[in-house]
């Protein structure tokens, strides 16, 4: 019986959370790892290693996915990120990434510029976009 318990408990908390997927334009050759997707999220890094304006899109805050990134990949929580953004604007060394309000939004202007990086629900990925790493 607590083989089952087990079993079902772990099926449904993997519905619970949602892998997270990092997409760039199709003709992006970029390869990033966790790092560089954190540094350009945090606005540390500005272009792709090979070249090229790396610019960050973030989900709306309070998006499940956002918060899944943010721990993910940031290793950071929501209110973290938000005091570490508030200081850099505060001292006009950095401005946030822009938001937007969902997934669709986030493929539909990253398939239009190849500048463009973000991240978005796993399930959500069209072939639109070109996925450079999972969490």
């Amino acid at each position: 019986m607590k083989t089952l318990i087990a079993l079902i408990t772990m099926l449904f908390s993997s519905f619970a959370y949602s892998g997270v997927a990092v997409i760039v334009h199709p003709s992006n050759a970029a390869t990033l790892g966790k790092t560089e997707i954190s540094r350009v999220f945090l606005g540390k890094m500005k272009s792709y290693p090979g070249g090229g304006a790396a610019v960050p899109i973030n989900l709306k805050e309070g998006a499940g996915t956002r918060a899944n990134f943010e721990k993910a990949v940031l290793k950071k929580s929501s209110s973290q990120i938000k005091a570490y953004w508030s200081k850099l604007v505060f001292t006009g060394k950095g401005t946030p990434p822009k938001e937007v309000a969902s997934d669709h939004e986030v493929i539909t202007l990253i398939k239009t510029n190849p500048n463009l990086i973000g991240y978005v629900s796993d399930a959500s990925v069209t072939s639109d976009v070109k996925v450079v790493a999972t969490f």
